[in-house]
């Protein structure tokens, strides 16, 4: 076949004047909608109008031009079978050969802040998705193009053949990325409009994301992989963060560096989180950055080698030149000052990452967007996928019911919220001590309750003596509480709710144990 006919219609007018024009001296017959059409003109480009192929005028401000017989038959015609090529010729129609269309910025316009639902409706586009569907659709004779991406291989396409046509292979690789991207566009709409209606389960679930890079494997070097973001995600996490300096993130840094980020939205105050394999080694929280860091660090010196730091609040120097002294494989935080980009740059790999004007920073959980808190998470299994609400539940001291005979300190209290705002984000079981606002002992991913609380104070050692225990989950009897006693813990906090709850208290009170329920858990698989 002969690419003789082009129809262009583009919202995203990147490199479209310079691609006409290159059509244009291969002999391409240009046609074209609205204002394309006027951007081509203007830079003396040859161009008809849509209304001169359809004989019809463009109506409805523009919402009707392209859904006509006169374009899907010229698109949809297959080309070798006599009866179309009859039908065309009795109609009068002629064939379009070429398709460069994409369509109208619906995810731009509903990330606008305060976008009204009127606006977002008028931006579904009709006609720009029905040509492309009915290009792709015949790619065995039409060539498709939707991302300014593949002007150049279109063109080279064109100058390399004999017959000024696309290979095959390209037609169907331009036609398989038009219906994903289609696909994705429709998934946004039917997303904002479930959201817009109450439906967040609704009886068919799509999803599309967009890829950021490729990965040079997965968790384990036998595996592939790749990264891919929300086309709408919110600031103030790892698919939005800038990298400034380090080789190219892993599998691995990346899950590890979210991890991370979702402890740090708990914490309002300066807090600092270092996390190994998704649990965290070390929280601390503090009246700046670097003291935070400090916390975070003495929690468990060895365990942060080779981890992930992340800060809510910009990292000066004096902080730069304590995580220069160790191996870490991503140091996140809003920003850094000039003096501690420099300090960090001094060692090769070590990712550096800017979270910019983000939500993780003055006010952290707090200022938490409804979109964010609303994105639910996705969990893949075998044949499905499980979705759940994202846990961000949070507990304030007029949550807490005091079950022990002894009410805890004003100290104690402190320290037990902050305690279950940590172990909330520990694979289950999962067991945290903590003292002076930061961890001193994490027991995580057990299959009893004992075994973590035992990981947890072998962790904590004497530092055990006088802090406090936060548990994801009730406990079944009163050993972990035995457990406590011994190595000297004062309060606890737990969901409570076991039919053994008395046995736990019992023991609370035989060891002058402050204990209290939050009525809620926090598993974490």
């Amino acid at each position: 076949m002969t690419i003789r006919r082009a129809l262009i219609s583009v919202s995203d007018k990147t490199g479209i004047v310079e691609f006409s024009e290159q059509l244009a001296s291969l002999g391409v017959e240009l046609i074209s909608t609205g204002g394309t059409k006027s951007l081509l003109e203007k830079h003396g480009v040859p161009v008809i109008g849509i209304s001169e192929v359809t004989g019809f005028p463009e109506i409805m401000d523009g919402r009707v031009k392209t859904l006509h017989p006169a374009v899907h038959s010229g698109l949809l015609a297959v080309r070798d079978n006599e009866e179309h090529q009859a039908s065309m010729k009795e109609l009068g129609l002629d064939y379009i050969d070429l398709v460069i269309v994409n369509l109208y910025p619906f995810a731009e316009t509903i990330a606008k802040p305060g976008v009204s639902y009127e606006d977002a409706i008028e931006n579904i586009d009709i006609g720009g998705p029905t040509m492309l569907r009915s290009a792709a659709k015949n790619h065995a004779f039409v060539t498709v193009v939707v991302d300014a991406a593949d002007y150049a291989t279109v063109l080279e396409d064109i100058r390399a053949s004999q017959d000024n046509d696309t290979l095959l292979e390209t037609r169907k690789r331009l036609a398989a990325k038009v219906f994903r991207h289609t696909a994705a566009y429709d998934a946004l709409i039917s997303d904002y409009l479930s959201k817009q209606t109450g439906e967040p389960l609704p009886e068919r679930y799509t999803v599309t994301y967009e890829k950021v890079q490729d990965l040079r494997y997965g968790e384990n070097p036998h595996q592939k992989a790749a990264f891919y973001r929300e086309p709408l995600a919110a600031s103030g996490n790892i698919t939005t963060a800038e990298q400034l300096h380090g080789k190219e993130l892993s599998f691995n840094n990346i899950n590890d560096a979210n991890a991370a980020l979702q402890i740090l939205k708990e914490f309002a105050e300066p807090a600092v989180v270092a996390v190994k394999h998704m649990n965290p080694c070390g929280v601390g929280i503090g009246e700046n950055i670097h003291q935070a860091y400090e916390k975070a660090y003495a929690a468990d010196p060895t365990s942060i080698f080779g981890g992930i730091v992340a800060a809510n609040r910009v990292i000066g120097e004096e902080t730069a030149m304590l995580l220069n002294e160790i191996f870490l494989e991503i140091v996140i935080a809003p920003d850094f000052t000039p003096e501690a980009l420099q300090i960090l740059s001094q060692k090769k790999n070590i990712r550096l990452m800017r979270l910019g004007n983000s939500e993780v920073g003055e006010g952290g959980a707090t200022q938490q967007s409804s979109a964010k808190s609303a994105a639910p998470v996705i969990t893949t299994v075998e044949g499905g996928m499980l979705i759940q609400d994202r846990d961000t539940l949070q507990l304030t001291e007029a949550d807490l019911t005091v079950a022990s005979e002894r009410k805890p300190t004003e100290a104690e209290l402190k320290q037990l919220l902050f305690g279950w705002k940590v172990v909330k984000h520990v694979k289950s079981n999962a067991i945290v001590l903590a003292a002076d606002n930061m961890t001193i002992g994490v027991g995580a991913g057990q299959m009893n309750r004992v075994g973590a609380a035992k990981i947890a104070i072998m962790q904590a050692g004497d530092k055990a003596q006088g802090s406090v225990l936060a548990s994801d989950a009730f406990f079944p009897m009163g050993d972990t509480l035995e457990l406590a006693a011994k190595a000297g813990i004062t309060a606890v906090i737990q969901p409570g709710g076991s039919i053994k709850d008395e046995e736990s208290i019992k023991v609370a009170n035989q060891y002058g144990i402050a204990m209290v329920f939050t009525g809620v858990r926090h598993f974490k698989h």
